[in-house]
């Protein structure tokens, strides 16, 4: 029997993987409590910190989470397009480098960047103006939405002739626990500007998470991908022609989304289960009694006497 139980044990590395498994799966911004509960559970620090050391930045960059920076400057995006050494993430806006500890889900120090981590003059007109633009779009469009725009291909591009590539991430979160309810947007569009074709390739994703759990647990885990094209034009004039395409499949992504939802109680929920059981007759609720179950029930609990 002990030989048993100690064959059933599982290794320090299989609940090292559980953990981060649970972790990884935690619905938007919920993460926290999950770490708390698995902490519990595994009952090692140890075990606990080498899980959440592995869990924790994969799920702050893919969740693409905003942080508020130390100096209180802004806020900066936790994104693989913006990473650097260190646990350090390019915010281009302001030219500055915040250190983030993933763990915690703070920023705890700012640095300016150096001109190495920065585009050149060029590429940063076109970067810039295009911040600017989206910028007001997410103003408008989402009421805790953060955005901002890389330089992640042909950074070092000095002037017309060269091709290079700008990356637009926008995140927003609606997190109130205390409603049982957490939400989530984030899309990323890869900006290719070719030169050579005149053109400037737009190809975008959307992930949209929503976690709702009063008396139940009901998430909504949606992805869509879109792609669009406009000329190559001044800076000024392709900040405008490109936020209108994100506008455009953004806002046409969401009708189609409720829409979808609309339509749940008439169609989708309907399809999920049978209009008749499979004795192809409805339950008589009123008159259960017509069952041995239930009578042999009734007996033994002496009901109805």
């Amino acid at each position: 029997m002990a030989e048993e139980e100690e064959e059933s044990e599982l290794s320090d590395k299989h609940k090292v993987e559980i953990a981060k498994w649970f972790l990884l799966n935690s619905p938007p911004g919920e993460i926290q409590y999950v770490a708390k509960d698995v902490k519990s559970i595994l009952s090692s620090d140890d075990l606990y910190n080498e899980a959440a050391s592995e869990a924790f930045p994969f799920y702050n960059k893919s969740h693409l989470i905003s942080l508020q920076m130390s100096n209180r400057s802004g806020d900066v995006l936790v994104t693989s397009f913006g990473e650097l050494e260190g646990n350090a993430f390019l915010e281009p806006r302001t030219a500055q480098v915040a250190i983030v500890d993933h763990v915690k889900q703070v920023c705890t120090d700012v640095r300016p960047a150096t001109d190495e981590e920065l585009p050149s003059p060029y590429v940063e007109e076109f970067r810039c103006n295009l911040d600017a633009e989206v910028l007001k779009y997410v103003e408008e469009a989402y009421p805790k939405g953060v955005c901002s725009v890389y330089c992640i291909n042909g950074k070092d591009v000095e002037g017309p002739g060269s091709n290079f590539e700008l990356a637009v991430v926008i995140s927003a979160a609606r997190h109130s626990p205390q409603n049982f309810c957490n939400g989530s947007w984030s899309s990323v569009w890869n900006i290719e500007f070719k030169y050579d074709q005149q053109t400037v390739e737009v190809k975008g994703k959307t992930q949209v998470g929503a976690h709702y759990f009063e008396e139940g647990n009901v998430q909504l885990d949606a992805k869509h991908e879109c792609k669009d094209a406009t000329l190559f034009q001044a800076p000024e004039e392709c900040a405008l022609a490109i936020t209108s395409i994100i506008r455009h499949h953004e806002t046409e992504y969401l009708a189609s989304l409720e829409a979808s939802y609309l339509n749940l109680p008439d169609s989708t929920f309907k399809d999920l289960r049978r209009k008749l059981p499979v004795t192809r007759t409805l339950f008589p609720w009123h008159n259960t009694l017509q069952f041995s179950l239930t009578r042999d029930i009734s007996k033994e609990l002496g009901i109805g006497k």
